[in-house]
């Protein structure tokens, strides 16, 4: 039984009425947060997914480069390359690129339409492994040595590259959804403390028949995490929507070549179920932070007139 109750009066549930013009204000405020949280979060965690899953691929395949010499028959250094490289252990497969897999490679810096006939373009070999930590790329380095004008890339440079781009991009996000966090709980502060102003008549009677500064807080508290709750939900399912309506639009409105690029940072923009659940996660942080916010600002106040 409550303190109320002891009392005899009915719970105080209308000190914050909750379709109060304030109440409603502040679960549309506390609904954009929630959206622009949520928005954060889900764009930090497909860029993380993607640079992980595009660190995974490019870590499973190495780039091994013949460059055209007089006096080399390329056809045989690039058979003599497969071998050397299909006989180390790790070694999945290899793939010998062609002549115009090769000049499509270089149409982004030189163009299209251009006749390369007459450049002497490397041949590429990417090989590919089963399993990177096992593989012996020393082995390799010394075996591909024999074969004139041949270098190998391990994309190790562009890995350490992306997985600070990735970094900063998360670190950023982090700081963002901070600055939100710190903005919402202003909010709910300066909210609060208007509304028992608001109600101060009412404070001042449930102190004069015995009501406790702790029970009033509560009831404030309970009141602002029905409307956290409401404003985060709304804010939640608006940013799932907006994923969804931002995929769609990738894969029906943006250009290919475009959405490719976006894809390349973003993947697909599908959230999953590890996605969906870290949304719920914000929904249910950012209530308990209107709650709590709410009850230390109520008690804060109370200590202040009493």
């Amino acid at each position: 039984m409550t303190e109320g109750r002891k009392l005899g009066w009915p719970r105080p549930n209308a000190i914050v009425p909750a379709q109060s013009v304030a109440g409603r204000t502040l679960m549309l405020l506390i609904g954009i947060m929630t959206f622009l949280s949520c928005v954060t979060f889900g764009g930090v965690l497909l860029v993380q997914n993607s640079a992980l899953a595009w660190s995974a691929d490019v870590g499973r395949e190495i780039t091994v480069q013949l460059r055209p010499i007089d006096g080399e028959v390329m056809d045989s250094n690039l058979r003599l390359a497969v071998s050397l490289a299909e006989a180390i252990p790790g070694v999945a497969g290899t793939e010998v690129l062609s002549v115009e897999d090769s000049e499509a490679l270089l149409e982004p810096w030189l163009g299209a339409g251009l006749d390369l006939t007459d450049l002497s373009i490397p041949r590429l070999v990417i090989v590919r492994l089963s399993d990177p930590n096992g593989f012996d790329i020393g082995r390799l380095e010394r075996d591909l040595a024999t074969i004139p004008g041949t270098t190998i890339e391990t994309h190790a440079a562009w890995r350490v590259q992306l997985n600070t781009m990735a970094g900063t991009v998360v670190v950023s996000g982090i700081l963002v959804l901070g600055l939100i966090l710190v903005a919402t709980a202003l909010a709910i502060v300066f909210a609060t403390r208007g509304t028992m102003s608001t109600n101060r008549d009412i404070v001042d009677v449930l102190h004069f028949i015995g009501a406790s500064n702790r029970f009033i807080a509560g009831e404030f508290q309970g009141r602002f995490l029905l409307i956290g709750l409401r404003g985060g939900v709304f804010g939640g399912v608006a940013a799932i929507l907006f994923f969804t309506m931002v995929s769609a639009a990738m894969s029906t409105v943006v250009p290919d070549e475009s959405g490719q690029q976006i894809g390349i940072l973003f993947g697909q923009f599908s959230l999953g179920l590890s996605g969906i659940l870290g949304l719920a996660g914000v929904v249910l942080v950012i209530a308990g932070l209107t709650a709590i916010t709410s009850r230390l600002t109520v008690r804060r106040f109370l200590s202040q007139i009493s």
